[in-house]
Order: C-alpha cells, then sequence, then structure tokens
C-alpha cells in the first residue's frame, strides 16, 4: 500500500469516526482538514528532498560520464604516441568511471520514478484537501443545522401545552375574578354614598311626621294648638296688647 493510500484510510477513518462517535463534528472536520494539510506539507517536503537527491544523482553520473571520457581521449593519445601501457591504465581508469556512470545512470531512472510518484499523490492530496474543504463546510452547516434542530425539539418536548394552557385559563380566571371585584367595590361606593343621603332626607320627613302628630294629640276637637310664636304674631296683630 502506497503512502497516499495510507494517508487516505487515516482521512477515511476519521470521517467514519463522526457517526460512531461521541465528538464534535464540526471539530473532527476541522481537525481532519487540518491533518490532512499537514500531511501535504510533509509530502511536499518529501518530493522536495526526492528532486533534491535526483539532482545531485544527475550531476555525479555527469561527472563520472566526462570523467570516463576524459580518460579515453587520454589512452587514444597514449596510443598515438605509442604509449601502450599508458594506454592500458587509462582505459582501466576509463572503465572504473563508465561504471560509475552507468550505476548513477539505473538510480536517476529510478529516483525520477520516485518523485513522480510523489507529485501524483502530493496532486491527488491536494485535490483531496480542496474536495475535503468544500464538503467540511457541507457538513459543519449540516451538523449545525441538526443541533439547532435537536435543541428546538428538545425545547419543544420539554413544554407541557397542557400545563402552559392550563396556566393561561388559571390566569385568566384570577384577572376577571379582580376585574369583577373592583367592579363590585365601585358599585358598593356609590351606594353607600347614596344610602346616606336617603338617610338623611328620611330622617328629615320622620321629624316632620312627628312633629305633626304631637300637634294633632295636644289639640281638643275642633281647635287648632297655636305655638307660642304664633300667638305672639296674633296679638301684634290686634294691637290691644291683651292676652286671652
Amino acid at each position: 500500500m502506497g503512502i497516499f493510500d495510507r494517508l487516505w484510510g487515516i482521512i477515511r477513518a476519521n470521517i467514519n469516526g463522526l457517526v460512531s462517535g461521541a465528538e464534535d463534528p464540526e471539530k473532527v472536520l476541522e481537525q481532519t482538514v487540518k491533518d490532512m494539510q499537514n500531511d501535504l506539507v510533509k509530502l511536499r517536503q518529501a518530493v522536495a528532498q526526492a528532486i533534491a537527491t535526483q539532482k545531485r544523482t544527475e550531476r555525479q553520473c555527469y561527472q563520472a560520464q566526462s570523467t570516463a571520457d576524459e580518460w579515453y581521449r587520454r589512452a587514444q593519445l597514449a596510443l598515438q604516441k605509442g604509449q601502450d601501457n599508458l594506454a592500458r591504465e587509462a582505459l582501466t581508469r576509463r572503465k572504473s568511471y563508465q561504471e560509475t556512470a552507468t550505476v548513477m545512470k539505473v538510480q536517476v531512472e529510478q529516483q525520477k520514478q520516485v518523485v513522480e510518484k510523489l507529485k501524483q499523490n502530493m496532486r491527488q492530496l491536494e485535490h483531496k484537501i480542496s474536495e475535503a474543504k468544500l464538503k467540511k463546510n457541507m457538513y459543519i452547516a449540516r451538523a449545525r443545522s441538526a443541533r439547532a434542530s435537536e435543541k428546538l425539539n428538545e425545547m419543544l418536548g420539554s413544554v407541557n401545552t397542557g400545563n402552559t394552557l392550563s396556566a393561561f385559563e388559571q390566569m385568566e380566571e384570577k384577572i376577571m375574578h379582580l376585574e369583577a371585584k373592583s367592579e363590585a367595590m365601585a358599585e358598593l361606593g356609590i351606594d353607600s354614598l347614596e344610602k346616606q343621603f336617603i338617610s338623611l332626607e328620611r330622617d328629615e320627613n320622620d321629624i316632620e311626621t312627628e312633629l305633626e302628630a304631637m300637634k294633632a294629640q295636644m289639640l281638643p276637637r275642633g281647635t287648632n294648638l297655636q305655638l307660642p310664636h304664633e300667638k305672639g304674631s296674633n296679638l301684634k296683630q290686634s294691637g290691644t296688647g291683651e292676652v286671652s
């Protein structure tokens, strides 16, 4: 299994943990994307290191090949001068550098394949991160909506509709009782005032009636009883000054 397959397996495991785990989905998604970005940084560093190694091997291969070519030129020069032993020594040196250059070429090809594979994984991870960011925002929005709906359902479930309506009905009954009591007190206040005046008027009429009754009892039949103030007025009218 490649490095990218292992990374993506870890990512899928974290996402699957949203369903079975008790962690906050929003935090898990944020951490998952953060981990993917950290992995991308490490993968880029690995790609850069692999490219640097490839470049160094290519330089070493070029240098070995150049040295091998130089010893071949020297061997040709020694042969031209009739120096067979010197030419033989130059060819020996050339062979050593040529073998090194050949090995370096194989390493360069292998390193190119590694670099290309790392680049491919890096591009795939970049694409997955972009995709994960889009899905993360969608999942976070869905998670927030789900939490809001859950809280709303909890609030609605905790409210007892029957008790609430009963409380309103009791409050309405109390208010109506207070209103009736206030109206009754107002009516009693008005009646009390009217009764006081009626009582006063009745007392005054009773006195006059009783006075007239007393007059009627004290007078003989066929005579009129005159009060002292009435007699005085009659004397003044007669002008005699005598009392009869």
